[in-house]
Protein backbone atom coordinates (compact mmCIF):
# COMPACT_ATOMS: atom_id res chain seq x y z
CA UNK A 1 0.00 0.00 0.00
CA UNK A 2 2.46 2.73 0.66
CA UNK A 3 4.36 2.04 -2.63
CA UNK A 4 1.49 2.15 -4.75
CA UNK A 5 0.56 5.40 -2.31
CA UNK A 6 4.17 6.71 -2.85
CA UNK A 7 3.74 5.97 -6.57
CA UNK A 8 0.59 8.13 -7.12
CA UNK A 9 2.34 10.78 -5.20
CA UNK A 10 4.82 10.98 -7.52
CA UNK A 11 3.04 10.81 -10.30
CA UNK A 12 0.74 13.84 -9.35
CA UNK A 13 3.99 15.50 -8.13
CA UNK A 14 5.39 15.01 -11.63
CA UNK A 15 2.16 16.85 -13.10
CA UNK A 16 3.43 19.95 -11.93
CA UNK A 17 0.76 19.62 -8.47
CA UNK A 18 2.04 19.90 -5.15
CA UNK A 19 0.99 17.48 -2.42
CA UNK A 20 1.05 16.57 1.22
CA UNK A 21 0.07 13.75 3.02
CA UNK A 22 -3.76 13.32 4.21
CA UNK A 23 -4.73 10.76 7.19
CA UNK A 24 -4.25 7.22 6.07
CA UNK A 25 -8.02 6.08 5.31
CA UNK A 26 -9.42 9.92 5.76
CA UNK A 27 -9.40 13.16 4.41
CA UNK A 28 -7.92 15.83 6.70
CA UNK A 29 -4.41 16.74 6.49
CA UNK A 30 -2.06 14.77 8.72
CA UNK A 31 0.50 17.72 8.66
CA UNK A 32 1.24 18.33 12.40
CA UNK A 33 -0.05 21.12 14.68
CA UNK A 34 2.67 23.22 16.27
CA UNK A 35 2.54 20.71 19.49
CA UNK A 36 2.30 17.15 17.78
CA UNK A 37 4.61 16.42 14.90
CA UNK A 38 4.24 12.97 13.51
CA UNK A 39 8.12 12.65 13.27
CA UNK A 40 8.77 13.08 9.28
CA UNK A 41 11.34 15.83 10.00
CA UNK A 42 9.55 18.00 7.92
CA UNK A 43 9.49 20.81 10.13
CA UNK A 44 12.96 23.01 10.03
CA UNK A 45 11.29 25.65 8.44
CA UNK A 46 8.82 25.94 11.52
CA UNK A 47 5.60 25.16 11.35
CA UNK A 48 3.50 25.53 8.32
CA UNK A 49 0.05 24.92 7.16
CA UNK A 50 -0.91 22.46 4.63
CA UNK A 51 -0.65 24.86 1.96
CA UNK A 52 2.53 26.12 2.48
CA UNK A 53 4.02 22.61 2.83
CA UNK A 54 2.34 20.97 -0.31
CA UNK A 55 5.24 20.04 -2.54
CA UNK A 56 6.52 18.73 -5.75
CA UNK A 57 10.11 17.44 -4.36
CA UNK A 58 10.43 13.79 -4.95
CA UNK A 59 12.88 13.44 -1.74
CA UNK A 60 10.66 14.90 0.85
CA UNK A 61 7.66 12.92 -1.25
CA UNK A 62 9.80 9.23 -0.53
CA UNK A 63 10.47 10.24 3.07
CA UNK A 64 6.92 11.31 3.68
CA UNK A 65 5.36 8.22 2.24
CA UNK A 66 8.54 5.78 2.80
CA UNK A 67 6.52 3.86 6.29
CA UNK A 68 2.78 5.63 6.80
CA UNK A 69 0.53 4.92 3.83
CA UNK A 70 -0.97 8.61 4.00
CA UNK A 71 -3.97 9.50 1.73
CA UNK A 72 -2.87 11.95 -0.93
CA UNK A 73 -3.54 15.85 -0.95
CA UNK A 74 -3.63 18.34 -3.53
CA UNK A 75 -2.96 21.59 -2.97
CA UNK A 76 -5.22 23.21 -5.89
CA UNK A 77 -4.37 26.70 -5.47
CA UNK A 78 -0.24 26.31 -5.84
CA UNK A 79 -0.71 23.57 -8.17
CA UNK A 80 -2.27 26.23 -10.91
CA UNK A 81 -5.60 24.33 -10.51
CA UNK A 82 -9.36 24.68 -9.99
CA UNK A 83 -11.34 21.41 -9.32
CA UNK A 84 -15.02 21.78 -9.81
CA UNK A 85 -16.39 19.15 -6.90
CA UNK A 86 -19.53 17.75 -7.97
CA UNK A 87 -21.41 16.06 -5.18
CA UNK A 88 -23.98 13.61 -4.32
CA UNK A 89 -27.07 14.81 -2.18
CA UNK A 90 -26.53 13.24 1.65
CA UNK A 91 -28.64 10.07 1.69
CA UNK A 92 -29.57 10.08 5.26
CA UNK A 93 -31.58 13.50 4.83
CA UNK A 94 -35.27 13.37 3.74
CA UNK A 95 -35.03 16.69 2.33
CA UNK A 96 -32.66 15.67 0.06
CA UNK A 97 -35.12 12.79 -1.66
CA UNK A 98 -34.89 13.87 -6.05
CA UNK A 99 -32.46 16.08 -5.52
CA UNK A 100 -30.25 16.43 -8.52
CA UNK A 101 -26.58 15.51 -7.93
CA UNK A 102 -24.13 17.22 -8.74
CA UNK A 103 -23.35 16.29 -12.21
CA UNK A 104 -26.80 16.57 -13.22
CA UNK A 105 -26.80 20.19 -11.89
CA UNK A 106 -23.04 20.73 -13.98
CA UNK A 107 -24.67 19.07 -17.17
CA UNK A 108 -27.80 21.32 -16.77
CA UNK A 109 -25.44 24.31 -16.07
CA UNK A 110 -23.41 23.85 -19.25
CA UNK A 111 -26.85 23.03 -21.02
CA UNK A 112 -28.18 26.44 -19.91
CA UNK A 113 -24.72 28.23 -21.21
CA UNK A 114 -24.94 26.52 -24.33
CA UNK A 115 -21.78 24.48 -24.05
CA UNK A 116 -20.73 21.29 -24.13
CA UNK A 117 -19.40 19.76 -20.78
CA UNK A 118 -15.72 19.77 -20.63
CA UNK A 119 -13.32 16.93 -21.68
CA UNK A 120 -10.57 17.13 -19.18
CA UNK A 121 -9.01 15.37 -15.95
CA UNK A 122 -11.77 13.55 -14.03
CA UNK A 123 -11.88 11.78 -10.81
CA UNK A 124 -14.45 9.69 -9.01
CA UNK A 125 -14.55 10.51 -5.54
CA UNK A 126 -14.86 7.94 -2.35
CA UNK A 127 -18.47 8.74 -2.10
CA UNK A 128 -19.59 8.81 -5.75
CA UNK A 129 -19.42 12.20 -6.58
CA UNK A 130 -17.08 13.48 -9.79
CA UNK A 131 -13.62 16.17 -9.48
CA UNK A 132 -13.48 17.80 -12.13
CA UNK A 133 -9.54 19.41 -12.81
CA UNK A 134 -8.89 22.54 -14.37
CA UNK A 135 -5.24 24.34 -15.39
CA UNK A 136 -6.30 28.13 -13.56
CA UNK A 137 -6.28 31.47 -15.60
CA UNK A 138 -2.95 33.13 -14.89
CA UNK A 139 -4.64 36.32 -14.70
CA UNK A 140 -6.63 35.68 -11.47
CA UNK A 141 -6.01 34.12 -8.47
CA UNK A 142 -9.66 32.29 -7.40
CA UNK A 143 -10.66 31.04 -4.49
CA UNK A 144 -13.02 28.49 -3.01
CA UNK A 145 -16.21 28.58 -3.88
CA UNK A 146 -19.29 26.69 -2.42
CA UNK A 147 -22.56 26.34 -4.54
CA UNK A 148 -21.46 29.56 -6.50
CA UNK A 149 -22.20 27.09 -9.53
CA UNK A 150 -25.04 25.19 -8.53
CA UNK A 151 -26.30 23.32 -5.79
CA UNK A 152 -24.08 20.63 -4.88
CA UNK A 153 -21.12 22.05 -6.86
CA UNK A 154 -17.88 23.70 -4.85
CA UNK A 155 -14.98 24.62 -6.23
CA UNK A 156 -11.20 24.48 -4.80
CA UNK A 157 -8.64 26.98 -5.85
CA UNK A 158 -6.24 28.65 -3.56
CA UNK A 159 -7.25 27.82 -0.03
CA UNK A 160 -8.27 24.34 -0.92
CA UNK A 161 -7.55 20.54 -1.51
CA UNK A 162 -8.80 17.77 -2.94
CA UNK A 163 -7.85 13.87 -2.32
CA UNK A 164 -5.83 12.40 -4.91
CA UNK A 165 -6.64 9.37 -7.36
CA UNK A 166 -5.44 6.29 -5.48
CA UNK A 167 -6.34 7.16 -2.10
CA UNK A 168 -8.38 4.92 0.44
CA UNK A 169 -11.61 6.29 2.48
CA UNK A 170 -13.81 3.91 4.40
CA UNK A 171 -16.73 5.24 1.82
CA UNK A 172 -13.90 3.80 -0.87
CA UNK A 173 -11.08 4.54 -3.53
CA UNK A 174 -10.99 7.90 -5.29
CA UNK A 175 -10.01 6.78 -9.10
CA UNK A 176 -9.75 8.27 -12.33
CA UNK A 177 -12.47 8.23 -14.76
CA UNK A 178 -10.34 10.25 -17.66
CA UNK A 179 -6.50 10.68 -17.45
CA UNK A 180 -6.20 13.40 -20.25
CA UNK A 181 -4.38 16.62 -18.96
CA UNK A 182 -6.28 19.28 -17.35
CA UNK A 183 -7.69 21.56 -19.64
CA UNK A 184 -7.84 25.47 -19.22
CA UNK A 185 -10.34 26.53 -16.88
CA UNK A 186 -13.71 27.86 -20.17
CA UNK A 187 -13.70 31.41 -19.73
CA UNK A 188 -17.66 31.43 -19.51
CA UNK A 189 -16.92 29.07 -15.87
CA UNK A 190 -14.40 31.53 -15.38
CA UNK A 191 -17.47 34.36 -15.54
CA UNK A 192 -19.44 32.84 -13.33
CA UNK A 193 -17.38 32.47 -10.72
CA UNK A 194 -15.96 36.27 -10.30
CA UNK A 195 -19.42 37.91 -11.45
CA UNK A 196 -20.40 40.10 -8.47
CA UNK A 197 -22.46 38.45 -5.95
CA UNK A 198 -25.58 40.59 -5.37
CA UNK A 199 -24.71 40.95 -1.57
CA UNK A 200 -22.09 43.22 -0.38
CA UNK A 201 -18.63 42.21 -0.95
CA UNK A 202 -18.10 42.69 2.96
CA UNK A 203 -21.30 43.96 4.70
CA UNK A 204 -20.61 47.15 6.05
CA UNK A 205 -21.94 48.46 9.52
CA UNK A 206 -23.03 52.19 9.72
CA UNK A 207 -21.72 54.07 12.57
CA UNK A 208 -24.42 54.74 14.48
CA UNK A 209 -25.35 50.75 14.42
CA UNK A 210 -22.90 50.11 16.96
CA UNK A 211 -23.22 53.57 18.44
CA UNK A 212 -19.91 54.17 19.46
CA UNK A 213 -19.18 50.34 20.85
CA UNK A 214 -15.88 49.88 19.76
CA UNK A 215 -15.10 46.91 21.65
CA UNK A 216 -17.99 44.90 19.47
CA UNK A 217 -17.19 46.37 16.41
CA UNK A 218 -13.80 45.06 17.09
CA UNK A 219 -14.88 41.69 18.46
CA UNK A 220 -16.72 41.48 15.14
CA UNK A 221 -13.94 41.73 12.91
CA UNK A 222 -12.02 39.49 14.91
CA UNK A 223 -14.57 36.92 14.78
CA UNK A 224 -15.28 37.46 10.75
CA UNK A 225 -11.48 37.05 10.52
CA UNK A 226 -11.17 34.00 12.40
CA UNK A 227 -14.36 32.45 10.23
CA UNK A 228 -12.64 33.09 7.02
CA UNK A 229 -9.42 31.60 7.87
CA UNK A 230 -10.49 28.56 9.67
CA UNK A 231 -8.97 24.99 8.38
CA UNK A 232 -11.19 22.97 6.30
CA UNK A 233 -12.63 20.16 8.42
CA UNK A 234 -12.93 23.18 11.63
CA UNK A 235 -14.89 25.86 9.51
CA UNK A 236 -18.19 24.90 10.59
CA UNK A 237 -16.97 24.63 14.26
CA UNK A 238 -15.39 27.91 13.88
CA UNK A 239 -18.35 29.79 12.10
CA UNK A 240 -20.41 28.12 15.32
CA UNK A 241 -18.28 29.53 17.93
CA UNK A 242 -17.83 32.86 16.43
CA UNK A 243 -21.89 33.32 16.51
CA UNK A 244 -22.13 32.47 19.94
CA UNK A 245 -19.24 35.10 21.04
CA UNK A 246 -21.23 37.38 18.98
CA UNK A 247 -24.57 37.15 19.64
CA UNK A 248 -24.14 38.46 23.44
CA UNK A 249 -23.24 41.78 21.90
CA UNK A 250 -26.81 41.09 19.79
CA UNK A 251 -28.32 40.42 23.26
CA UNK A 252 -27.12 43.22 24.70
CA UNK A 253 -27.88 45.93 21.74
CA UNK A 254 -24.67 46.47 20.67
CA UNK A 255 -24.58 44.91 17.01
CA UNK A 256 -27.88 44.82 15.18
CA UNK A 257 -28.38 40.82 14.48
CA UNK A 258 -28.86 41.16 10.93
CA UNK A 259 -25.21 42.87 10.49
CA UNK A 260 -23.51 40.25 12.42
CA UNK A 261 -25.85 37.59 10.47
CA UNK A 262 -24.69 39.19 7.46
CA UNK A 263 -20.86 39.08 8.47
CA UNK A 264 -20.88 35.97 9.16
CA UNK A 265 -22.61 34.80 6.56
CA UNK A 266 -20.19 36.23 4.08
CA UNK A 267 -16.89 34.96 6.57
CA UNK A 268 -18.08 31.27 6.13
CA UNK A 269 -18.84 31.44 2.44
CA UNK A 270 -15.51 32.55 2.02
CA UNK A 271 -14.01 30.34 3.72
CA UNK A 272 -16.10 27.61 1.61
CA UNK A 273 -19.02 26.71 3.53
CA UNK A 274 -22.39 26.73 1.73
CA UNK A 275 -25.23 29.50 2.15
CA UNK A 276 -27.61 26.79 3.46
CA UNK A 277 -25.06 25.92 6.22
CA UNK A 278 -23.71 28.94 7.18
CA UNK A 279 -27.49 30.35 7.89
CA UNK A 280 -28.42 27.19 9.98
CA UNK A 281 -25.17 27.57 12.15
CA UNK A 282 -25.28 31.30 12.66
CA UNK A 283 -28.73 30.73 13.31
CA UNK A 284 -28.01 27.93 16.57
CA UNK A 285 -25.39 30.13 17.58
CA UNK A 286 -26.95 33.39 17.83
CA UNK A 287 -30.13 32.03 19.12
CA UNK A 288 -27.98 30.02 21.61
CA UNK A 289 -26.19 33.04 23.04
CA UNK A 290 -28.68 35.39 22.89
CA UNK A 291 -30.73 32.98 25.22
CA UNK A 292 -27.96 32.59 27.71
CA UNK A 293 -27.08 36.71 27.87
CA UNK A 294 -30.55 38.20 28.39
CA UNK A 295 -28.59 40.78 30.99
CA UNK A 296 -26.99 44.05 29.17
CA UNK A 297 -24.15 45.11 30.71
CA UNK A 298 -23.61 47.07 33.40
CA UNK A 299 -21.27 49.83 34.07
Amino acid sequence: MNDWLLHAALTAAERGWHVFPLRPNDKRPALHGEDACPGIRDCAGGHRKWEERATMDPDRIRRAWSTIPFNIGIATGPSGLVVVDLDLPKRKSNSSKGTPDGVTTFEALCERASQAVPGTYRVRTASGGQHLYFTAPEEARLANSAGRLGKLIDTRAWGGYVVAPCSLTPTGPYTVLDGRDPVPLPGWLHAQLTRRSDRPTRPAVAERDVRGRKYAMRALNLETASVQNALEGERNTTLLAAARALGRFVAWGDLPRDVVEQALHWAGEQAGLSERSCAATVRSGLNWSIAHNPQRRTA
